[in-house]
């Protein structure tokens, strides 16, 4: 089974090297289609897959992409990125699904789907790759369906979930700590906000969940230690309003980058968060006009990734939010898009689904709907990014801790400086 495996990877491999993909500043390493079975999704449309994420292993630092397929989960090995290869296959409780969704715990992985009939959770381990993944759990009983899943510390949170015990409700918690092959439920957010009908995904850090909930809009939560949830802020009614799809925050906490999936053609909004009190529209982008954006990343605070559908992958500089510039991008669906007017017929929503900019080789995965998967180099955008970058700033605080006075010693540094002081809350108490 391992030698058939390898022979169809090199062989599907080899076929897509010969397209030609238009690109910017990025450039592809490898590519790999190893699934043979189009879904229910839009007749004509040839859609095979769905998500990806990325997982290193730390104990031989080998590097994987895990993807959603029609079938199943693909577990795809991308050390060589020039040659993936295909190291285990793992067939869904539903082999015929629109929506696959994947997380990693260390070196456990949580796959779902959202299809229905209940299509069950699996939970397996990998770190028997590349020689197989071991499954620990797999069945309805934990979890039937969920459209989104999130990693927070030790902490699974689940949007648009249907279980057993819960029916169908907009988010929910597990912890992973007791026992990451058996999850347990801490909360769901309908015990204390039921008129939230649905969270469609959420980008969480520290217990701040930032909840795309589709007609609703965006809003903000906060996942208390006694397991309760508290609203912190939301966002609705602002430009092209439409179905709040997903988000991302920047590494220093100040800008938000989200997308509405619904309608067609709308803009990837750039909002200012570091005051929850007073969120702010900053920019709007696009990458051209008839695209649609599906998720966006950031590395750092200074650039933006965003499946774009049949755009592929666009890269924005966002190191200055209120102007906001493209720095580069990979189409991966070479067959539709800006050559032929992004055509609604069989369906406006093909191409890039998801990307994984987070490995430590620094290369990016992205998963194109109908062609699959893509390993690209970005370090021209990268390089570009940071030779523009202002360098930081060090500094002393003193007394530490402090009650009433806060002194600020900058090192090596000349000029003007601004200090601000910012609340747990996010919010503004200082500006100096």
């Amino acid at each position: 089974m391992k030698k058939n495996l390898l022979l169809l990877s090199l062989l599907i491999s080899g076929y897509f090297f010969g397209q030609t993909y238009p690109s910017l500043n990025v450039s592809m390493l490898g590519t790999l289609s190893p699934c043979s079975v189009n879904n229910w999704y839009a007749s004509g449309s040839n859609t095979k897959y769905s998500s990806v994420i990325g997982w290193a292993n730390p104990v031989d630092n080998k590097e994987y992409a895990i993807m959603g397929g029609t079938d199943g989960y693909y577990f795809i090995e991308v050390t060589n990125p020039t040659t993936p290869v295909l190291r285990d296959f793992e067939v869904g409780v539903n082999n015929n699904c629109l929506w696959r969704e994947m997380k990693m715990y260390g070196n456990y992985c949580y796959m779902i789907s959202d299809d229905g009939p209940a299509n069950g959770f699996i939970i397996a381990d990998l770190s028997y790759l590349p020689d197989s993944i071991h499954v620990v759990h797999k069945g309805n009983s934990i979890i039937r369906t969920c459209h989104t899943l999130f990693v927070d510390g030790n902490k699974l949170y689940c949007g648009g979930i249907n279980t057993l015990a819960l029916g169908s409700q907009a988010m929910a918690v597990y912890d992973l700590s007791a026992n990451p092959e058996s999850p347990t439920l801490l909360r769901y957010l309908g015990q204390d906000y039921p008129s939230l009908n649905y969270v469609h995904d959420m980008w969480v850090q520290n217990d701040t969940v930032f909840a795309s909930c589709g007609n609703q809009g965006l809003h903000i939560y906060k996942f208390n230690t006694n397991n309760t949830f508290t609203e912190l802020a939301s966002y609705t009614g602002y430009v092209q309003a439409g179905y709040n799809h997903s988000s991302f925050r920047t590494k220093n906490k100040n800008t938000l980058v989200f997308c509405d999936e619904v309608p067609t053609n709308t803009v990837v909004k750039i909002l200012d968060v570091s005051n929850l009190g007073n969120l702010t529209m900053m920019d709007t982008i696009h990458s051209n006009m008839g695209a649609t954006p599906h998720n966006p990343y950031i590395l750092g605070d200074s650039l933006a990734l965003v499946a774009y559908y049949q755009d592929g992958l666009y890269l924005f500089d966002i190191s200055n939010p209120s102007n906001v510039t493209v720095a580069g991008f990979f189409d991966t669906h070479y067959q539709n898009g800006l050559n032929n007017g992004f055509p609604s017929s069989p369906t406006s929503y093909m191409g890039a689904w998801a990307a994984d900019p987070f490995l430590p080789s620094g290369n990016v995965l992205v998963s194109d709907m109908q062609n699959g998967l893509f390993v690209l180099d970005i370090s021209a955008v990268t390089a570009g990014i940071k030779k523009n970058k202002k360098p930081e700033i060090s500094f002393n605080l003193f007394p530490n801790p402090t009650t009433d006075q806060l002194n600020v010693s900058l090192i090596n540094y000349k000029g003007d400086a601004t200090v601000e002081i910012i609340d747990q809350l996010g919010r503004k108490v200082s500006s100096q």
